[in-house]
């Protein structure tokens, strides 16, 4: 059965110009020279190594097209526009929308499975999501989010905080986020250390809930000690940052019982 979903929280900006490609290579975890054969998931840090944006980068034609956060979406086009210089680079609007969905999509030129886990299903990058999704059933949101819980896929604006997280403790290895032989980008030294040099000490990790889920944000206790935060949940599971040291086999967030998935983190 096919179900699919218009992302109304996600925008796709294009990068376009003989430059576009150099551009992005030069500032981006990943690498772009692969997104011809595949669309690729990336993120753009600070000079410090710190999460700024992330997005899946898809190749259309010689442009490159960024499916990022709708809210993040001004933020990145100023942020890109920074590092712009002198280069032959349009940051523009693309006029598309996300949509989401599974089982077997309709006809589109835009058309990819999701590159940080094939079980998040096929993305659709379209002009008329009404027409598009005319006669699908409808995917429901909480159904996207609890699969991206299940699945230990974070999001920006809850799990992925602007100038506090730092990839790697977030995932990105394992989601195919980052590319450790691409050369040099933004962040990339803090990046290649944590990854090379050091324990990592805190990270994203997947609980189980029990009673009712508190608002995310909520601290997670392990006896008097703070233990992380819990962020999404769905499902009776939640997606939590927590200090690995401090993981205990019964921790609490507000009335809640949070217990560590193993194997998560």
């Amino acid at each position: 059965m096919t179900a699919a979903l218009a992302m109304e929280d996600r925008a796709v900006l294009r990068v376009s110009g003989a430059d576009a490609r150099e551009f992005l290579q030069g500032i981006v975890t990943n690498d772009v020279a692969s997104i011809d054969g595949a669309p690729v998931y990336a993120a753009l840090l600070s000079p410090q190594g710190k999460y700024l944006f992330d997005f899946i980068m898809v190749a259309d034609g010689a442009d490159i097209l960024l499916d990022v956060a709708a809210e993040r979406a001004p933020a990145l086009v100023q942020r890109l526009s920074l590092y712009r210089l002198r280069a032959d680079v349009t940051i523009e609007p693309a006029g598309l929308t996300v949509v989401v969905g599974e089982g077997d999509a309709p006809d589109a030129p835009i058309l990819f499975t999701d590159p940080r886990h094939p079980e998040l299903g096929w993305r659709a990058l379209v002009e008329d999501p009404a027409g598009f999704c005319a006669g699908v059933k409808p995917l429901a949101p909480e159904q996207v989010i609890a699969r991206r819980v299940a699945l230990g896929v974070p999001e920006s604006g809850f799990e992925l905080r602007p100038e506090e997280s730092f990839i790697l403790e977030m995932g990105f290895e394992r989601l195919h986020g980052v590319d450790f032989h691409k050369g040099c980008y933004v962040g990339q030294e803090v990046t290649a250390r944590m990854k090379h040099k050091t324990a990592l000490r805190k990270g994203l990790a997947r609980v189980e809930i029990g009673g009712d889920a508190p608002p995310s944000g909520t601290e997670i206790m392990a006896g008097e000690k703070t233990a992380g935060v819990l962020w999404t949940s769905a499902g009776g599971e939640g997606l939590a940052y927590l200090r690995f040291d401090r993981i205990a086999p019964d921790m609490t967030a507000g009335s809640a019982r949070i217990t560590p998935i193993e194997g998560s983190w």
